[in-house]
């Protein structure tokens, strides 16, 4: 089976132009199949309140309501992915830059109101692997931002670490895939105040050991719980770290497996 690299970055290295530069050559030389995934959560805070839109978090989730989703696409699907893109193509990327409306790509329900309205907010329900399969057959790189749509019209705002799971999982029918998560850390850590006491591989018993000792906790309980959601549904392996981990040189990164 081919293999197929699904990469995702955040904020920060969208938000410091040398960061993102040093990025987008790591990841125009990464060989084979890829496809990139971003979000722009402080892009799109800072121009909402130039706007004069207040911006609404829970538990680190933004409330769109109408008026947010208008700065939403406008900076996720606009102002982000088509500087990603032309970044790219000046790196010999062929990139093509899309929300989950594009070819149908990923359609997803508009999240239920339970305890909170998070208003214009999608929960990914399918994946058109064999469409998104046709730009990668193509020789095209797919850069997805973090916008799907629920095939009636509506845009909705989706959390990228999730585009980036689900994406994996629909495509490991057709690649053998594997997820980078990339961020500011070197990887899931022993000790948060040492950040070289990174924990190299973590199946689901040094997970569970992990847990049992209260290493993980916070803020990185739902990112490891969404990589053995995708392992358990067909993705191959979970990469997490800093944006090194995309050099062959560098091996001071997590990798999850089942």
């Amino acid at each position: 089976m081919e293999k197929l690299s699904i990469v995702k970055i955040g904020g920060n290295i969208i938000e410091d132009e040398t960061s993102l530069n040093t990025f987008l050559e790591l990841f125009s030389n990464l060989k084979g199949k890829k496809i990139l995934v971003h979000g722009g959560g402080k892009r799109a805070t800072h121009i909402a309140s130039k706007l004069g839109i207040e911006s609404k978090m829970v538990n680190g989730r933004r409330v769109t309501d109408a008026e947010t989703l208008e700065v939403i696409t406008m900076v996720y699907g606009g102002l982000v992915n088509k500087n990603v893109v032309a970044k790219l193509q000046a790196k010999n990327t062929n990139a093509i830059g899309l929300t989950g409306a594009d070819v149908n790509s990923i359609q997803s329900d508009k999240r239920p109101v339970k305890d909170i309205d998070f208003g214009f907010v999608g929960d990914v329900k399918n994946v058109a692997n064999n469409a998104i399969d046709k730009l990668i057959k193509a020789d095209f790189t797919p850069v997805f931002c973090a916008i799907t749509h629920d095939g009636k019209g509506q845009l909705l705002n989706t959390n990228a670490d999730t585009i980036t799971s689900q994406v994996a999982v629909g495509m490991s029918k057709l690649y053998e895939t594997s997820i980078y998560y990339c961020f500011e850390l070197n990887g899931v850590l022993k000790d948060i105040n040492d950040k070289n006491s990174v924990i190299k591989n973590i199946d689901t018993n040094i997970y569970a050991d992990l847990l049992d000792n209260n290493i993980i906790s916070d803020g990185m309980l739902p990112k490891l719980e969404n990589c053995f959601d995708a392992l358990k549904n067909g993705v191959h392996k979970v990469n997490m770290g800093n944006i090194a981990m995309l050099t062959k040189e560098n091996d001071n990164f997590t990798t999850i497996t089942l």
